[in-house]
């Protein structure tokens, strides 16, 4: 369900904090869920814990998940307390960051709508 791109310009563990936001978000993660371990995490994404435990921390800042002692990460928040501007931000950021490497390859946003639409339209 996480993912990071290594390509990404962005800090690992933004990128991280902003999957896991951004799950919440859309009703993926509920509260109450468990997140997978610092260690499960790291060996999956490839990625020092650290830097996991750096993104971790940002969201449990932002009240979006809690640690439980001895236990681990879940999530707290529900998709209504996640700021969804802070989303549209990042999601903003996501999209030109992907049409800034499509006009690079010659693609117009016409030609990556056009595409988007069929691979959404097909199973």
């Amino acid at each position: 369900m996480f993912h990071v791109d290594p390509s990404d310009p962005t800090p690992i563990d933004l990128q991280l904090a902003r999957t896991i936001r951004s799950a919440v978000a859309a009703g993926l993660l509920a509260p109450g869920d468990e997140l997978p371990t610092v260690r499960q995490l790291s060996v999956d994404l490839r990625v020092n814990a650290n830097t996991i435990e750096r993104a971790l921390r940002a969201l449990q800042r932002e009240g979006i998940i809690e640690l439980r002692r001895g236990v681990g990460y879940f999530v707290r928040a529900s998709p209504e307390e996640v700021d969804h501007e802070v989303v549209i931000q990042e999601l903003t950021a996501l999209e030109d960051s992907f049409l800034r490497a499509a006009a690079e390859l010659g693609f117009n946003l016409d030609d990556v709508i056009i595409h988007l639409d069929s691979r959404r339209r097909s199973p």
